[in-house]
């Protein structure tokens, strides 16, 4: 089964994205692209909001978001209540965001990581577990109902 991965972000983290979308492609994942489709300045929650969506909805497995910090697309992801977004800027965060918080979402910080590492943070947080255990227990009481 292929894996389907949605990605979005805003213009400052198109050029990264659309590299992304190659990249993951290569790999055999199945991506659809949420915006913004060029590096015009854009409103990163037009894109952000219809991508949690389908996460939710289970039409994907997961989500990454790319934008200048990383900080506007995680905020916006983290108001849906299935979604669990994490900043990640280093190995040992992007491991431990699926393993310890079991997150969907992958935020990253374009103008503050070189592409290189974006595209292994990526591939540890597709690739990692979750370890479930005494974190499924805290994981269940992250969403509000």
């Amino acid at each position: 089964m292929t894996k389907k991965i949605a990605i979005g972000g805003d213009h400052a983290g198109y050029a990264y994205k659309k590299e992304m979308v190659k990249k993951l492609e290569e790999s055999g994942y199945e991506v659809k692209d949420f915006g913004p489709y060029t590096d015009d300045s854009a409103d990163y929650p037009d894109y952000v909001h219809p991508l949690c969506e389908a996460i939710e909805n289970g039409e994907f497995h997961q989500g990454i978001l790319i934008c200048g910090s990383g900080n506007g697309v995680a905020i916006t992801a983290n108001k849906h209540q299935g979604i669990r977004a994490a900043l990640c800027w280093d190995e040992e965060l992007a491991a431990l965001s699926r393993q310890h918080n079991d997150a969907n979402v992958l935020a990253l910080p374009a103008r503050f990581i070189p592409f290189d590492l974006a595209e292994k943070l990526t591939k540890i947080f597709l690739t990692t577990d979750f370890e479930g255990g005494r974190h499924a227990t805290r994981v269940g009481k992250i969403a509000c109902k």
